[in-house]
């Protein structure tokens, strides 16, 4: 089973948005449709770093060849 997808900048806002209006922690998560657990996450992330931004890494093994060397092979 596989990883959810993170939330979009639009709903992050709409839920610290609606936290600072003194929407309750469950009506904010029907709001915009996630886990309570992420309202909490999210809310605390932006009242401690002032930001909600995801950082989540991506996955899978690095590239070998850059963007500029797989067009140069392709050409060839």
């Amino acid at each position: 089973m596989g990883k959810a997808a993170d939330l979009s900048e639009f709903d992050r806002g709409q839920i610290v948005m609606a936290r600072r209006l003194g929407t309750s922690i469950t009506e904010t998560a029907r709001l915009v449709r996630c886990s309570r657990s992420a309202v909490v996450s999210i809310h605390a992330k932006w009242i401690n770093d002032g930001g909600t931004s995801s950082r989540r890494q991506g996955v899978g093994r690095p590239y070998v060849i850059k963007e500029k060397g797989r067009r140069r092979l392709s050409r060839l």
